[in-house]
C-alpha cells in the first residue's frame, strides 16, 4: 500500500510517501518539505498568528494534493511541539480541517518519544539490546530507553534546537558569553536525567535521530547522504566539541554554505549542537550512532501494525482513519 505521512514540525512541514506492507521495509517514494517556522509565528500571547495559520493551510493543502497525485491510499497527518504549545491550537486545527479536509493529530512529547523509539528499534533490531534514543527537534528534545519495542522510559524536554536559539541567543553569531551561559543552563536543565535513567539500567546502544544530529555527524566527518542510509554514521563528543569551537564563530548565512546544513535550519545549528553536547554529557556518552529512521517512520510502522495481512485497516481503527494509530 502507498502511505503518505505529513509531519508539521516547529520549523518545517515534511511529506513522506512510502510503499509499504506489514512485515516489510517501507520504501521511500517521494519527499517534500516546506519551511514554515511555526514556532516563530506564535504571538506574544502564545497563539499561532493569522498569517501562520494561513501558511499552514496552504502547506497542508499542497501536501494533500501531492499525496493524491502520487496515489496515496491514506495520509496520516500530525503536528508536534509548535502546535502543542499554541494557545489557539484547537481553533487552528479546526480551521485547517475545514479548509483542507485534513485532520492534524497533535502528538504529545511522550508520543513523539515512543514512536521515534519504535522506528529506531525496528532499524537496529533486537541485537541492539537495551536501546537509548535521543531526538532533537525544533521545539523539544525527546529521550526514550527500553529493551522492547515500547520503551520503559519516554520523556520530552522543551529544549529543541530552534527554541534554544530563539530564547538564548540575541546575536548572529552568538556571543561567547551566550554560548557559555547556554551550555551551563542546558547542563542544569538535564542534571536530573542520569538519576532518572538509573532505575532502567545502562543502555547497550545509544542512538540519535533527527536532522540536527545528521548534520552534526556530517560536519564531523560522517558519510554524506549520497552514500545511502545503511552506512554506519556516528557523532563523537570529541568531534562535537571541536565542531562547536568552529561553528560558534560563524553567521547563519555562512553555516548554510556548509555541506550537510540546509538553509532553513542553519540559524539553529549552534543551538542544536549545544543541546546534543549537553545530552551526551548528561548520559556520559562519548559516541552516538545515527539512526536514519525517526518519528515519521515510527508513525508508518505503527500504522502498518494496525493492518491485517491484506493491508486493510482493522475495524478498531477504520472509523477514524488512523487517528487512533497515532495515539
Amino acid at each position: 500500500m502507498r502511505l503518505g505521512v505529513l509531519d508539521v514540525g516547529s520549523n518545517t512541514t515534511h511529506l513522506l510517501v512510502v510503499d509499504a506492507y506489514r512485515g516489510g521495509h517501507p520504501t521511500p517514494m517521494h519527499k517534500e518539505k516546506t519551511s514554515l517556522r511555526l514556532a516563530e509565528r506564535l504571538t506574544p500571547s502564545g497563539d499561532l498568528s493569522d498569517v501562520g495559520t494561513e501558511d499552514l493551510i496552504r502547506a497542508v493543502q499542497a501536501a494533500k494534493d501531492s499525496a493524491a497525485r502520487l496515489q496515496c491510499e491514506e495520509m496520516l497527518a500530525f503536528a508536534t511541539s509548535a502546535m502543542r504549545e499554541a494557545g489557539n491550537a484547537s481553533d487552528v486545527l479546526r480551521t485547517v480541517a475545514e479548509h483542507t479536509g485534513v485532520e492534524l493529530h497533535v502528538l504529545s512529547g511522550d508520543e513523539e518519544a515512543r514512536l521515534t523509539f519504535l522506528a529506531a528499534r525496528r532499524w537496529f533490531g533486537w541485537s541492539a539490546g537495551r536501546l537509548l534514543v535521543i531526538d532533537i527537534g525544533g521545539g523539544s528534545l525527546e529521550l526514550a530507553m527500553g529493551i522492547d519495542e515500547a520503551p520503559d522510559m519516554a520523556e520530552s524536554f522543551p529544549l529543541g534546537a530552534g527554541r534554544v536559539t530563539r530564547t538564548r541567543f540575541s546575536h548572529d553569531p552568538p556571543t561567547r558569553s551566550e554560548v557559555v551561559d547556554t551550555a551551563a543552563w542546558l547542563e542544569h536543565e538535564l542534571s536530573e536525567l542520569p538519576r532518572e535513567l538509573e532505575m532502567f539500567g545502562s543502555p547497550d546502544r545509544v542512538v540519535a535521530t533527527s536532522k540536527t544530529f545528521r548534520s552534526l555527524a556530517r560536519l564531523t566527518g560522517a558519510a554524506p547522504s549520497s552514500a545511502g542510509p545503511r552506512v554506519r554514521r556516528t557523532l563523537t563528543d570529541t568531534g562535537l566539541r571541536q565542531l562547536l569551537s568552529f561553528i560558534t564563530r560563524m553567521t547563519a548565512a555562512d553555516l548554510a554554505e556548509l555541506e550537510g546544513v540546509t538553509a532553513s535550519r542553519a540559524h539553529q545549528l549552534v543551538g542544536g549542537a549545544l543541546v546534543a553536547q549537553a545530552s551526551m554529557r548528561a548520559l556520559s556518552c562519548s559516541e552516538v550512532e545515527i539512526c536514519p529512521w525517526a518519528l515519521r517512520e515510527g508513525v508508518i510502522l505503527r500504522r502498518l501494525d494496525h493492518t491485517n495481512g491484506d493491508n486493510h485497516v482493522e475495524p478498531l481503527t477504520r472509523a477514524r482513519r488512523g487517528i487512533e494509530i497515532l495515539s
